[in-house]
């Protein structure tokens, strides 16, 4: 799962260092994957999106109302609060490296909550082993979640509550929501390849 993408990410680097973002550094280290004399540089967290692909869209009809640049990402998370009828939808290679197609990003217009909305490209055969994951990270009682494997598709529709995870705050901007959406992601594929 992680450690062949992470093994091919790291081919893709001449040279005898390596610009990793702080999960892939850890599992790495962890891992030990890297060949003899290849050193680690670690890349700022905020640039980790830089590349990704950003769509603004209407909630009720899914039309486009704009292709966004990485500066979006420093807006506060808040904007979708003002923005209630808009969601975010976000591509990047990273989350390809997670197994995860995309994320989109709204308002929940009953709740007010933060959710993430995602396909997450796993066999069925998980499905105890992530809701475990999901049941132990999740935090409260009313902690909410919806998981729905799609034959047609091959993959998991899963969304979640930010305000749910631990360490989530609204004074988030847009970039560190998903980074924050990444990092959660990571540590659930990280568990799923050690059962």
């Amino acid at each position: 799962m992680l450690k062949p993408k992470i093994e091919q990410h790291i081919k893709t680097f001449k040279g005898d260092q390596v610009a990793l973002h702080k999960e892939e550094k850890e599992y790495v280290e962890k891992h030990q994957l890297l060949e003899g004399g290849m050193t680690i540089v670690e890349k700022d967290a905020e640039a980790r999106f830089t590349d990704a692909y950003i769509e603004r869209s209407d909630k009720e009809f899914e039309n486009l109302i704009a292709v966004e640049t990485s500066e979006f990402l420093h807006q506060p998370l808040t904007f979708l609060k003002t923005n209630k009828k808009e969601f975010i939808y976000l591509e990047s290679k990273w989350f390809e490296l997670i197994g995860v197609d995309a994320v989109s990003l709204e308002v929940d217009d009953l709740f007010g909550t933060y959710e993430a909305l995602l396909g997450l490209k796993l066999q069925k055969k998980y499905d105890k082993v992530i809701r475990s994951y999901l049941q132990a990270e999740l935090q409260g009682e009313n902690a909410k979640f919806a998981l729905i494997f799609s034959a047609e598709d091959g993959l998991w529709n899963f969304n979640f509550s930010l305000n749910d995870v631990k360490g989530f705050t609204e004074d988030m901007t847009i970039g560190e929501a998903y980074q924050f959406i990444y990092q959660f992601l990571f540590k659930l594929m990280e568990e799923i390849e050690e059962k």
